[in-house]
């Protein structure tokens, strides 16, 4: 069975423009994983931005104690996780998606898409998130747990993403 859930991150008083423009920022990239490392390690392995669009790569890792007990009982080391995200070029609405490679995980996988696009107060990103796990009796209760932890993830990375530009692009 596979589970959906949405996310969107909104950014008030921001352009489309502004957002985009952190997609292609390796100094934004990283400080936004070393945030993240309070949490857990991760790291940023590849960025490549230009006028065809943005990819970035980050790996990040789940300590298995952190999970929660039913993962545990079928996740025998530390969750390793390769997010690959793209973005298309940009224009007045951007489309992209993103993958999770979790080679040590449970069968089934885990990815989405992406929308930015401005709003009446300012823009938003739209993650779309998708979750299979091919575990007879257990997949649907895992699907779930990956996307609300997922969905817990996205909300530290957005607002991580507006204090990021308060600092670096304040509103005047």
């Amino acid at each position: 069975m596979t589970r959906r859930l949405n996310y969107s991150a909104r950014f008030p008083l921001r352009t489309t423009k502004e957002v985009y423009a952190l997609l292609s920022d390796r100094a934004y990239w990283d400080a936004r994983m070393e945030e993240m490392r309070k949490y857990s390690p991760n790291e940023v392995v590849a960025l490549d931005a230009g006028d065809s669009g943005v990819t970035v790569v980050l790996e990040q890792v789940l300590p298995r104690v952190m999970l929660p007990d039913l993962a545990q009982s079928i996740m025998r080391r530390d969750m390793v996780i390769t997010r690959r995200e793209v973005y298309g070029p940009f224009g007045p609405e951007v489309f992209g998606e993103y993958v999770a490679e979790i080679p040590s995980g449970p069968p089934g996988g885990l990815g989405g898409s992406m929308h930015l696009f401005a709003t009446d107060t300012g823009c938003t990103l739209r993650i779309t998130n998708i979750a299979t796990v091919q575990i007879p009796f257990l997949g649907a209760r895992l699907e779930q747990l990956m996307l609300v932890s997922l969905v817990d993830l996205l909300r530290a990375e957005a607002e991580f993403t507006k204090q990021w530009l308060d600092e670096h692009n304040p509103l005047t």
